[in-house]
C-alpha cells in the first residue's frame, strides 16, 4: 500500500514551539474558583482581552470554575493547572448553539488550545435531563426521540469548527451530555495525552473528528458509552484526510475506533498504530461508508484487542439512494484479539442494547459489500484471533445452502450485528474482491457447528499460512458463488 506523504510531525513541531505572549491568571479577571459563581462573562472578557493584546494563556489555578458557553479566540489557550476544574452549568439556557451546543467553542479561529493537567466536567446527566425538562415546557424545540433530546441540543464539552492549529493536551474531559469533543472542518489538530471519561448519558462519543485534515490523536485514554474514537464526514465535498491515531487505549459500549456512520465525503490516508481496545460491546475497528463517500488508504498496525464483541467490520452501504460508498486499499497487520463469550460491556454505566446481538457469537471479521459494489484490496497479515465458539445449530442457525437468504440491508444503520445470525465463526466475506490473508491464526475455544471461513460472492481471495484450530472440525472453508480462491 502506498499512502500520501504525511506532514503531521513537522507542523506539530512548529506549533509546539509557538511562543505565547503572556500568561494571565484567571483571578485577574474576577473569575472565581468557588464552584458556585457563574463565570461565563468574566471568562469571555478574559479571552477577548488576551486576544486583543497579542495572545497568551488564560491560567486556571486550583479550584472549580462554573461557566456556560465561552468562545476561544485566535492565539488564546486555556491552561488548567492540576486541580483546576472547569464545570459546565446545569442550566441549558447558559449555553449557546452553533451547529452544536457547546461549553467551549472555537469558531473560525487559529492557534487555539486547551492544555494542562486539569479537568473539564460537563455535569452531563443533569444538564441533559434539564434540556428534556425545558422541551417538555415548550421552551426549547426538540423532537425528543426515545425520550432524549437530539445530540446537538445537548452541550458537548469542546466544539472547534473551521479552526487551524489546534492543541488539546493533558486534560481530562468527563461527564458530557452528548459527544465529548468534536473537531469539525479543522486543520492541523494535535490531541495528545488526554483522558476522556464519557459515561454520563446517551451518545457519549469519546473523540469525534469530522472532515478534518492533518490530525494527530496520540497517547490518550477513552472510556465512553458510545463510539470511542470516531471519524465522520458530514460534507460530500470534504473528507477526513491525513489522520494519525497512535498509542491510545479505548473502552466503549459501542465501537472502539469507527469511521462513520456519517460518510458523505469520505476518509483517506489514515494510520491507526499501536492501540489497545478492551471491554468493547461492538467492533474494535469499524470502517463504514454508507452515504456515498470513499474510504481508502488505511493502515491498522499493532492492535491489541481484549474482550470485544467483534474485531473488524468493513461495510459498504447505500443509505443515500443511488450513492453507495466505496471502500478499498486497507491493510491490517500485527493484530492480537480475543472475542468475548459474554457481553463485553456488562456492568458499565450505559450498556449496549442486548436486543441488537445475534444469539451465537458473530464472526470475528466481517467484510460486507453490496452486489456490484465490492469491497476491494484488503490485506490481513500477522493476525492472531481467539474466538469463544460455542455456536449451537439448535439455538440459531443459517444453513449454508440458504446463504443467499441473508438480507443485504443496504439502507440500514451499519453495525456488525445488523445481519443477526451469520454462518462462519471466524471470517465472513460477502461482495468483495482481492482479499488476502497471510500468517493468520484462528482459534475456536469451544466446539462450534459453523465453518470457520465463509465466502459469498468473492472474486480473488488468497489464504496463505492460515492456521485454524477448531475442535472436531473437518472443513475449514465454504465458497458460495466465489472464484479465484487460493488456499495454501
Amino acid at each position: 500500500m502506498i499512502l500520501k506523504k504525511f506532514f503531521i510531525p513537522l507542523v506539530f513541531i512548529l506549533f509546539g514551539t509557538r511562543l505565547y505572549a503572556k500568561d494571565y491568571k484567571a483571578a485577574l479577571f474576577n473569575i472565581y474558583a468557588d464552584g458556585t459563581t457563574l463565570n461565563t462573562r468574566s471568562i469571555q472578557f478574559a479571552i477577548n482581552y488576551i486576544h486583543d493584546h497579542g495572545g497568551g494563556r488564560l491560567v486556571f489555578d486550583v479550584g472549580r470554575y462554573l461557566t456556560g458557553s465561552i468562545k476561544l479566540k485566535s492565539n488564546v489557550t486555556l491552561y488548567l493547572k492540576e486541580g483546576a476544574v472547569i464545570v459546565g452549568s446545569v442550566n441549558p439556557l447558559d449555553y449557546k448553539k452553533h451547529n452544536w451546543t457547546a461549553l467551549i467553542f472555537g469558531l473560525n479561529q487559529q492557534n487555539i488550545g486547551v492544555t494542562g493537567k486539569g479537568v473539564i466536567d460537563g455535569q452531563g446527566q443533569l444538564v441533559a435531563r434539564n434540556v428534556v425538562n425545558l422541551v417538555g415546557k415548550g421552551l426549547i424545540e426538540d423532537p425528543l426521540v426515545d425520550g432524549r433530546a437530539e445530540a446537538p441540543s445537548r452541550p458537548v464539552l469542546i466544539y472547534f469548527y473551521h479552526c487551524d492549529s489546534v492543541k488539546v493536551k493533558g486534560i481530562t474531559l468527563k461527564n458530557s451530555s452528548t459527544w465529548t469533543d468534536l473537531y469539525d472542518h479543522c486543520k492541523w489538530v494535535d490531541i495528545d495525552s488526554i483522558f476522556v471519561n464519557s459515561q454520563a448519558y446517551w451518545n457519549n462519543d469519546g473523540i469525534d473528528v469530522a472532515d478534518c485534515q492533518h490530525v494527530s490523536i496520540t497517547n490518550s485514554y477513552v472510556n465512553s458509552d458510545d463510539d470511542g474514537i470516531c471519524l465522520k464526514s458530514f460534507d460530500e465535498n470534504n473528507r477526513c484526510e491525513d489522520i494519525l491515531i497512535k498509542n491510545c487505549t479505548v473502552r466503549s459500549s459501542a465501537n472502539g475506533i469507527k469511521f462513520g456512520t456519517a460518510s458523505y465525503g469520505g476518509f483517506s490516508d489514515v494510520r491507526i498504530i499501536n492501540n489497545r481496545v478492551y471491554d468493547t460491546y461492538r467492533s474494535a475497528i469499524a470502517l463504514e461508508t454508507v452515504y456515498g463517500g470513499v474510504l481508502k488508504d488505511v493502515i491498522v498496525d499493532s492492535l491489541d484487542v481484549v474482550h470485544t464483541g467483534n474485531l473488524i467490520f468493513l461495510r459498504i452501504g447505500e443509505r443515500k439512494k443511488g450513492k453507495p460508498g466505496q471502500l478499498y486499499n486497507i491493510k491490517f497487520d500485527h493484530i492480537v484479539a480475543e472475542i468475548a463469550a459474554g457481553k463485553p460491556d456488562k456492568g458499565y454505566s450505559y450498556e449496549g442494547p442486548v436486543e441488537d446481538q445475534p444469539r451465537n457469537v458473530s464472526p470475528a471479521i466481517i467484510i460486507a459489500g453490496l452486489p456490484e459494489h465490492d469491497i476491494t484490496d484488503i490485506k490481513f497479515e500477522n493476525i492472531n484471533i481467539s474466538h469463544p465458539g460455542g455456536g449451537d445449530r439448535f439455538y440459531a442457525n443459517v444453513p449454508l445452502d440458504s446463504i443467499n437468504g441473508i438480507p443485504e440491508l443496504a439502507d440500514h444503520y451499519p453495525e456488525f450485528s445488523m445481519f443477526k445470525e451469520l454462518p462462519g465463526w471466524a471470517i465472513f466475506i460477502r461482495h468483495a474482491k482481492n482479499i488476502k490473508f497471510f500468517n493468520v491464526s484462528l482459534k475456536c475455544r469451544d466446539k462450534d457447528f459453523r465453518v470457520p471461513v465463509v465466502l459469498d460472492d468473492v472474486d480473488s481471495a488468497r489464504f496463505e499460512s492460515v492456521k485454524i484450530d477448531q475442535p472436531d472440525r473437518v472443513n475449514n472453508y465454504y465458497k458460495y458463488h466465489s472464484e479465484n480462491i487460493l488456499i495454501k
